[in-house]
């Protein structure tokens, strides 16, 4: 492990809830039983008020919703910091299941291998985050903490396939969704654990447990917490947030909770259209309905769009996040005039140092394709990685012939590689496009794949080069030796 869990647990402080935050109401939850005992949840989200009366109401009940954020945080059955007594085992799992000897080499050789044919330049940031070794050591401390109980979790705990079905294994039961876009919470029992993941939950999923008799055990990133803390200082301010990200992630989903008025821009092109509107108006049927799943309710951006601010899900590309800012911050000058645009855009960075350290370092990567001839990149980690799905941009987008795959078992004993492109796409074609000569190859892993992951793909590819290599010899044909 790159950090010791002690360390890792600790580093909280900048999470939202040892903040003294004050929300605005935008949503409520309701639970209903069938005769089937199944539980789903509904999502009622009422307008926003337009009276200055209203909005005194807003500030009362919006201290109300920070209260109940601060009990959820002080009650003995709400968990951040860990167990203790558990840790070092803990620990010790998580370094058999995720530490590589391979990687301990590459540290040790300035982040350059070569074995078995196959020449291999690791980007310089890569894999775990510690927030995300934090949340796999809370997750697995609390199984350790709670024998015998049964234990849940709201989402995947992180994208990782690996880390994820390790949890199932340990029986920590993932809640499923319903067909309305709801969680099935009918198997969460009194006396059960739940654990929130690394992404955050929605506050109507914390209220909701923090009601039920149930152990909470909260992974949430701190960096996502820092986002929570960004979109609260524009509702205080009457700023619509204006959120660079996806949003059907589940990081973007807990953030919007947290907000009174919205917008989510997943790129550059959606916040053009956001701009667009802004300064010159436009069909504004149409712009709801292209919108319609990325704004809140009663959403109107002939008055919602006056006054706002912008904050980012924490794994996006940051360049394109600054593009974004500056083209807001250039709209709100041309529409109002510099002195007032100054209290019309709010902008902070919530970009996470780990996601931008790897961005950083892929790219450092992509300067040197021809310095080190490389023939591709390759991409570890999950498939609906966020993080990951961005560092494959920046070599696709430089024109390097690059892969990003989830597990080792994409690459293929027939030399195929079964890969995500950036479209999203789940496609398998030929791999190593000549296996006669040495393969000289860069990469790079998301902050959510673990050591042991980039060690199993690289195995399978030096495996792939010698079999070829045996055969050619055995054949009697030359092959390209380091």
């Amino acid at each position: 492990m790159k950090y010791s869990l002690a360390t890792i647990v600790s580093l909280t402080c900048v999470s939202a809830f040892h903040q003294p935050l004050a929300f605005r109401p935008r949503t409520t939850i309701t639970t209903t039983s069938t005769s089937t005992t199944t539980t789903t949840t509904t999502t009622t989200i009422r307008q926003s008020s337009a009276t200055d009366q209203d909005a005194a109401a807003d500030t009362t009940v919006a201290g109300k919703k920070k209260e109940d954020r601060l009990r959820m945080m002080k009650s003995p059955r709400f968990h951040r910091r860990g167990f203790k007594e558990v840790r070092e085992q803990a620990e010790e799992r998580m370094n058999q299941e995720y530490q590589s000897d391979l990687v301990k080499e590459f540290r040790s050789s300035n982040f350059v291998m070569q074995k078995d044919g196959v020449k291999v330049y690791l980007a310089k940031d890569y894999g775990f985050c510690w927030g995300v070794e934090r949340s796999i050591a809370l997750a697995y401390e609390a199984v350790d903490h709670f024998p015998g109980k049964q234990i849940h979790i709201t989402n995947e705990l992180i994208h990782n396939p690996e880390v994820n079905d390790k949890l199932q294994a340990m029986n920590v039961k993932l809640i499923e969704k319903t067909e309305n876009g709801g969680k099935n919470f009918a198997p969460v029992q009194d006396g059960d654990v739940v654990i929130l993941p690394a992404f955050g939950a929605s506050y109507e999923e914390m209220d909701y447990f923090d009601k039920k008799n149930v152990e909470v055990v909260d992974t949430t990133c701190p960096w996502v917490s820092k986002v929570w803390n960004t979109v609260d200082k524009h509702q205080k301010q009457g700023l619509t947030s204006i959120i660079h990200g996806k949003y059907g992630h589940e990081e973007t989903i807990a953030t919007t909770s947290f907000c009174e008025d919205y917008i989510c821009v997943k790129n550059m092109e959606e916040a053009e259209r956001v701009v667009d509107y802004m300064l010159n108006g436009g069909d504004k049927e149409a712009f709801l309905k292209y919108f319609s799943k990325a704004v809140s309710k009663g959403f109107d951006p002939d008055t919602m769009l006056e006054k706002v601010g912008l904050a980012n899900q924490t794994t996006m590309y940051k360049k394109e996040t600054r593009a974004i800012g500056q083209m807001f911050q250039k709209a709100m000058m041309k529409k109002y005039g510099p002195v007032e645009a100054q209290n019309r855009y709010m902008e902070f960075d919530t970009i996470c140092d780990a996601t931008q350290e790897r961005q950083d370092a892929i790219t450092e990567l992509v300067e040197h394709v021809e310095d080190y001839n490389l023939d591709f990149i390759l991409v570890i980690g999950g498939w609906d990685s966020s993080n990951t799905a961005h560092l494959l941009e920046i070599p696709h987008n430089a024109g390097i012939r690059s892969f990003h795959i989830n597990r080792a078992e994409c690459i293929g004993a027939d030399n195929t590689i079964t890969h995500r492109t950036v479209t999203g796409e789940i496609v398998t074609e030929p791999f190593v496009l000549d296996l006669d000569k040495e393969i000289i190859m860069g990469v790079t892993t998301g902050a959510s794949t673990p050591d042991a992951a980039l060690q199993d793909s690289l195995s399978s590819i030096f495996l792939l080069k010698k079999m070829h290599d045996t055969a050619a010899a055995a054949a009697g044909k030359p092959v390209e030796l380091n």
